[in-house]
């Protein structure tokens, strides 16, 4: 893909104003929460990395202010200042004036962008309270300042030199505006960290420069290695089998990069990028690497006669197995089809074909020059080719046709009367003793109670023969619903509130954690949809005469003692301490814990998909050094109720 240096007022394209973004902010950046914020702050990154993608920058530097704004400089070739003929105003300011105006619309200018729709500058600078960007080009530096959105000033030639701008290039400096964005414009520092270090892995060779000087942190970021270096993060911590397996190939109008990984383990980590955006929901460029790596793998199999029996094969459900794999598309802006709003999965139709044959022949020539690797590759799938057998057959006595229905649901599911999933809610209690108080104190037409009896399986490193197995899950899949493996269908999901409830001291923290990273190895969709929640139940009950209130932490409990004695209440105060769940009987428990009107929840996300697989594996895996170096670590912050 030939780079082009032709960016001037010509390449703009203009399409609409700025009036609807105000009026409709969620449209254009999802949301006008701190998430909201954070897109604010990459749409302008993103502008610097497209830069670095077409060829033309080496830095980008991002600034933290001590007043919440945010400055963002590159030393790619600077937004051009020169008039739009159409227009005859100048190119920066219509850049960032105007809806749908930019350079990514034009292919001569940028090859490569990771924005759709050329809406970023322009967004950003209509959702904050002021924006200034300055340029440097031709020897010379321009300046322009925006409230809101509209011009204060024309663009104008600037004598004075800021030390932060290099020989060329572009620094737009803004503040989020509290009109807007209603719940808070303090960045989180490593919620950016994050995203910014996700980019540098992407683009190999780009240094990223973070400062926050809100508390004088730093980080900075350069991967030589590119994807391949983010597959050996994934996999950090983990037995791996080969090193990374790096494919390349380009046409004129596409850049596939790919690397792969294999580790000893049983789960899947496979991330899919177009441009700098993390398409969390594939596409076809996903579906065109799963497809190759498949085919592959059998028909290297198949030629060194690795497969007894004619009809033995490979499934892609067997390639997933201990697989980490980075599929990266890079391609003109105006080319890209995202399906929705949300940029979540590429749809060009195109380019699974294109990721399908490169991948094929990549992995070809990898197998055929690296035997050794390959047949350490072709034995971890084969061995889950078997498993998949086992659990199949095992999966088939358990979940048989009929089984989630009716008199075949768990005998000790204390099932609710509606039958609408997305009104009905599941309780997983810890112990009889609780499970029973919750089924007297729930709501019966929509709250289901599903009592464990004691510690369950980690599921961390168990195939899915061994976990049907454990009656426990075998009683909580069946009672989802929804099926687990290859019969998963997460519309037959039964309830959209699934609420863990386990004690607050450290034995039932543990069977959160187990719970957890079951949910997270084998049925990650109910999490990403948002139906896995943690209730919170209260640690202290304090009683003056008639009067009860409910402490969820030691910071209620001091606060609340402070008033009372500071009111100088009469009569004796009770303070109990409850050990656990049990110990409430079932109106407490409705009351403080499973009232919806009363009770606090936890909903579990996954902010980071990378650090969340490596924590449980950290913490729930075979390898016993990185755990106790996470425990001599934050000893010192453990609360142990003993």
């Amino acid at each position: 893909m030939a780079k082009s240096s032709s960016y001037s007022g010509q390449n703009i394209q203009v399409l609409e104003g700025l009036e609807p973004v105000r009026k409709r902010p969620a449209m254009y950046i999802g949301s006008t929460d701190l998430k909201g914020v954070h897109h604010l702050v990459t749409e302008i990154i993103d502008n610097s990395v497209d830069e670095a993608l077409a060829g033309f920058a080496n830095n980008v530097w991002i600034k933290i202010k001590k007043d919440n704004s945010v400055e963002v400089s590159d030393d790619g070739r600077g937004i051009p200042i020169d008039p739009v003929p159409r227009y005859k105003i100048s190119a920066l300011e219509i850049v960032m004036t105007k809806l749908h105006a930019g350079g990514k619309f034009n292919s001569d200018a940028y090859k490569v962008s990771g924005g759709l729709h050329g809406v970023g500058a322009s967004v950003v600078n209509a959702l904050s309270s002021w924006t200034w960007v300055e340029v440097k080009r031709n020897h010379k530096i321009y300046r322009q300042e925006y409230k809101r959105g509209k011009p204060q000033t024309k663009v104008m030639e600037v004598r004075k030199k800021d030390e932060f701008i290099r020989e060329n290039g572009t620094t737009t400096t803004f503040l989020a505006d509290e009109e807007i964005f209603k719940a808070g414009i303090a960045l989180d520092y490593e919620t950016l960290k994050r995203s910014v270090r996700e980019r540098a892995y992407l683009v190999a060779g780009l240094k990223f420069h973070l400062f926050d000087e809100r508390n004088n942190e730093e980080a900075h970021f350069y991967f030589e290695g590119g994807i391949s270096s983010l597959v050996e993060r994934i996999n950090k911590n983990k037995e791996t089998l080969t090193k990374p397996i790096y494919i390349k190939k380009e046409d004129e109008n596409v850049s596939l990069e790919v690397a792969l990984q294999y580790n000893d383990g049983f789960s899947e980590s496979v991330e899919s990028f177009v441009n700098v955006i993390n398409t969390i929901e594939g596409g076809t460029h996903l579906t065109g690497f799963r497809m190759a790596l498949t085919r592959s793998l059998n028909d290297y199999g198949k030629k060194i006669g690795a497969f007894k029996n004619g009809d033995e094969s490979i499934t892609g459900d067997d390639a997933k197995e201990g697989l980490t794999a980075v599929v990266f598309i890079k391609m003109a802006g105006d080319k890209v089809q995202f399906e929705g709003q949300t940029k979540a999965k590429l749809g060009n139709a195109e380019i699974q074909p294109f990721t399908q044959s490169s991948v094929k022949e990549g992995l070809d020539v990898y197998f055929e020059e690296n035997p050794a690797d390959a047949r350490q590759i072709l034995e971890k799938v084969m061995l889950a080719a078997k498993a998949r057998l086992a659990a199949k057959a095992a999966k088939d006595m358990v979940l048989r046709k009929g089984a989630l229905e009716g008199s075949s649901l768990p005998g000790k599911l204390a099932d609710c009367q509606s039958r609408e999933a997305s009104e009905s809610e599941l309780y997983i209690v810890e112990g009889d003793s609780a499970g029973g108080s919750a089924k007297q104190g729930r709501d019966r037409k929509f709250q289901a109670i599903l009592p464990l009896g004691g510690k369950i399986l980690n599921t961390e490193r168990a195939r899915l023969d061994k976990i049907i197995e454990f009656e426990e899950l075998k009683d909580l899949i069946i009672a989802l619903g929804m099926g687990i493996g290859e019969t998963l269908n997460l519309e037959k999901l039964r309830y959209h509130r699934i609420v863990i409830m386990c004690d607050a001291d450290v034995d039932g923290q543990h069977i959160t954690t187990l719970l957890l990273t079951f949910f997270f190895r084998h049925l990650p969709q109910i999490i990403q949809n948002g139906y896995l929640y943690i209730a919170l139940p209260p640690l202290y009950k304090i009683q003056t005469g008639k009067d009860i209130f409910y402490a969820y932490n030691d910071e209620d409990k001091d606060s609340y003692m402070g008033k009372i004695n500071t009111s100088g209440a009469k009569g004796q105060i009770n303070l109990q301490r409850y050990k656990g769940l049990g110990e409430m009987n079932p109106e407490q428990l409705w009351e403080t814990t499973m009232n919806p009107t009363n009770r606090t929840l936890k909903l579990v996300g996954i902010e980071d998909a990378q650090k969340a697989d490596e924590v449980f594996n950290m913490l729930m895996g075979n390898d016993v050094s990185p755990r106790k170096r996470f425990i001599q670590t934050h000893a010192k912050n453990a609360n142990l109720d003993i």
